[in-house]
């Protein structure tokens, strides 16, 4: 199988060279706006690169990997090249227009995987199981982190849609499909204890947001933007016959703390794209998941509790 790259930021460069490590890849191919850019990547990775309006004529399934503004417009051209896709969230920060994308993808017949990569890293997946078998009795009591350790680039503040589209929705993503139930209602709340940078793009740099699950179980979850000491990612369950938690601090960053987990979720893409498995993330969970920040983002502005959908 040839697998494309579209961007090679960090993420992009991190999914090149991972998919060159699966076996059933026999060739990653790059591009990027710059092709000069994917060019230099390629030469150092030891991969192939093409113009971005090249690699979808030249791969079997493609990664988009690019900045969030440009993935409808990839999409688009994956699903019209009837191409399996592995897209970064969010699809859009707009819902109407991730919606839409996701169902012009659907229309075409082309697979989608959405990366969640948190689905396929073990202790998520210790949880889930832990859950299903009953082992937790009834779940009362749900506890989600995700703090970076420290805080992005400054130019990458007004483009990234805000704590709760950039952050908080793998924690939107991660409980549902660990509880098997949905987020219904949310209360946000934020404070900006840090970089003057995203208070003056209507952001926030540390957040809380109270939820409750259809099931009537209560939730909630802490974001922020800087936490020196490490990179804090944690989901803690309580339930009437026990408890599980997984996570915590590390050293380092998402990257290093979940670099297993993107390379089994490209493998899982790959098997994916050869139609062994049916997608592990749909579009219709990551729409899920974004109708959640959406929620978050009105309950913060108006300050009360808002219902998702």
């Amino acid at each position: 199988m040839r697998v494309g790259v579209v961007g090679v930021g960090r993420i992009g460069g991190f999914h090149a060279r991972a998919l060159s490590g699966i076996a059933a890849v026999e060739r990653v191919v790059v591009a990027d706006v710059d092709r000069g850019r994917a060019e230099e990547f390629a030469r150092a990775a030891g991969v192939a690169a093409v113009g971005l309006e090249e690699v979808f004529a030249a791969v079997d399934a493609v990664v988009v990997a690019a900045p969030t503004s440009a993935h409808v417009g990839l999409l688009r051209a994956a699903a019209d090249a009837k191409l399996p896709i592995l897209c970064e969230k969010p699809i859009a920060l707009d819902p109407i227009v991730a919606r839409e994308a996701v169902a012009y993808v659907e229309a075409r017949g082309a697979g989608l995987q959405v990366g969640f990569q948190r689905r396929f890293d073990p202790m998520y997946i210790a949880a889930r199981a832990a859950v299903e078998a009953g082992g937790l009795g009834t779940v009362t009591r749900v506890h989600a982190v995700s703090v970076d350790r420290r805080p992005p680039p400054a130019a990458f503040v007004p483009t990234s849609g805000g704590i709760y589209r950039d952050t908080h929705i793998h924690d939107f993503d991660i409980v549902p499909w660990v509880t098997g139930v949905p987020i219904v209602e949310v209360t946000a709340i934020g404070a900006n204890r840090g970089a003057a940078v995203f208070r003056e793009h209507d952001d926030v740099d540390v957040s809380a947001v109270l939820f409750r699950l259809a099931d009537g179980t209560l939730g909630t979850a802490h974001a922020g933007r800087h936490h020196e000491p490490g990179y804090d990612v944690r989901l803690e369950l309580a339930g009437t016959a026990g408890t599980h938690a997984c996570g915590g601090v590390t050293e380092g960053d998402f990257l290093t703390r979940f670099g297993d987990a993107y390379r089994a979720e490209l493998a899982a893409f790959v098997a994916m794209a050869a139609g062994r498995i049916a997608s592990p993330c749909p579009g219709a969970d990551a729409l899920a998941a974004q109708a959640v920040a959406e929620a978050c983002v009105v309950s913060r502005r108006e300050g009360r509790t808002v219902r998702v959908g």
